[in-house]
């Protein structure tokens, strides 16, 4: 159902995001992402885990969508002797997890859009990124990593597949015909926008998750809490109304079992390799990784 006056829903644009809305939500979600990001602390454990199958001895090592910097602090620890660059598109996730690394500041810091880097060719060794390429164009985001990684250079990554918040979604496709979840890659295409980008032998796989919650309120603020706020460009404008939210409520109270509400994900599992038989060009109009590690070390100094 539509409201008199809404524009109607545009198919395609539930697939677009409005980037600057997802940069002021992790922004606003900057102070409570730990205390609610279980899912994401989870999956970060698991993919860190299956770098220690691969033989690595990286120099530069990119923290794409660092959030709160821990996956930069664990990278930092394995891979001792490497430049690890947290990279996110909120400055107030790099602050914080500037401030949390305290003594540890064996990481540098770029706020950056991820389909935008602004990094030289074939400058990193191991591009690492933990549940943040559903925010973004994957093919424009696959397409920077592909360029500024070294030949014989890592991709290891997760992200959101079709599933995720089915429930959600199943529940406000009752309420209303606006878009309030997200629609998600799946894996599939995920391996041909890796092929698509220049990358070879990919490896995918899935992995589902589930939280439960007491009430769909708890759902909506774990959310808000990440920074998972809907940021489709065919979101509804405005305030959702009560019997909106409502209809949503009681159209999700049908997937309640054992007096708690599921919210399932699922998660995306990849890696891919740079081709050993190119040679990146170097772009001079972009910084290169030396210049900050030279600044990194400049700052260690007393």
């Amino acid at each position: 159902m539509s409201t008199p006056g809404d524009p109607a829903p545009d198919p395609a644009a539930r697939y677009s995001l409005d980037l600057a809305r997802v940069r002021r939500a992790f922004d606003r979600a900057a102070p409570s992402f730990d205390s609610a990001a279980v899912l994401h602390a989870e999956v970060r454990r698991q993919l860190l885990g299956r770098l220690e199958f691969m033989t690595l001895e990286p120099k530069v090592v990119i923290d794409a969508g660092a959030g709160t910097g821990h996956a930069s602090r664990a990278l930092a620890r394995r891979y001792s002797g490497a430049l690890v660059v947290a990279l996110d598109l909120s400055p107030r996730m790099l602050a914080l997890a500037a401030r949390q690394s305290g003594w540890f500041r064996r990481f540098a810091r770029l706020c950056a859009d991820a389909e935008r880097l602004p990094v030289a060719d074939a400058q990193a060794d191991l591009i690492v990124s933990n549940l943040m390429l559903q925010w973004c164009d994957l093919d424009r985001a696959l397409a920077e990593f592909r360029r500024v990684l070294r030949p014989g250079g890592l991709l290891s990554f997760t992200t959101l597949g079709p599933d995720t918040l089915n429930e959600l979604r199943s529940a406000w496709q009752q309420a209303d015909e606006r878009t309030h979840v997200h629609r998600f890659i799946d894996m599939h295409d995920v391996g041909d926008a890796l092929v698509r980008s220049g990358f070879e032998a990919p490896v995918l796989d899935v992995e589902r998750y589930t939280l439960c919650y007491g009430d769909v309120r708890k759902v909506a603020l774990d959310l808000k809490s990440t920074g998972a706020r809907n940021a489709a460009a065919g979101r509804a404008r405005g305030l959702t109304g009560r019997g909106r939210f409502a209809a949503m409520e009681s159209a999700y109270e049908g997937y309640r079992k054992e007096g708690r509400l599921p919210a399932t994900y699922e998660v995306v599992f990849g890696h891919a390799w740079v081709p050993n038989s190119e040679r990146g060009a170097r772009d001079s109009q972009a910084i290169s990784l030396a210049d900050v590690r030279r600044e990194l070390q400049a700052r260690r100094r007393p």
